[in-house]
């Protein structure tokens, strides 16, 4: 996972970092930068290499299996951490406690069903400390 010794996410990503990170977070498997180029055609191949190597460096991916790519061998990427647990980790010494940013999302919310979700997933996590 992308933590240090006092499980804190290292730093924040860059905008690119983030592009790349969230076709990662959205495919089910591991993949290849030409498959990140194909789910992104905005992105340039060089940007992409560029922004796997620092994720790879402050360890946000890690290389799950070499295979071949058509002709070519290819490394293929994951996340080793969630979306979730990077946003909440990265951002709330600004936003403020957890407290906070659950206080804040119930404010705002103005859709029933969004309440319900945070409300299944509280109950959730209680259930999983529990046990």
């Amino acid at each position: 996972m992308v933590i240090g010794g006092d499980n804190m996410l290292k730093k924040r990503l860059t905008n690119k970092q983030i592009d790349v990170m969230n076709i990662l977070w959205e495919n089910d498997k591991p993949m290849a930068a030409s498959e990140i180029l194909k789910a992104n055609e905005k992105l340039n191949i060089n940007t992409i290499h560029a922004c796997i190597r620092k994720l790879l460096e402050e360890e946000y991916v890690k290389v799950a299996y070499i295979d071949y790519s058509g002709n070519v061998m290819s490394r293929y990427f994951m996340p080793t951490v969630s979306k979730g647990k990077y946003f909440s980790e990265s951002y709330k010494d600004i936003i403020g406690s957890k407290k906070l940013i659950l206080t804040s999302l119930i404010e705002t919310e103005t859709n029933i069903e969004e309440l319900e979700q945070l409300e299944n997933l509280i109950r959730k996590k209680k259930e999983e400390l529990k046990e």
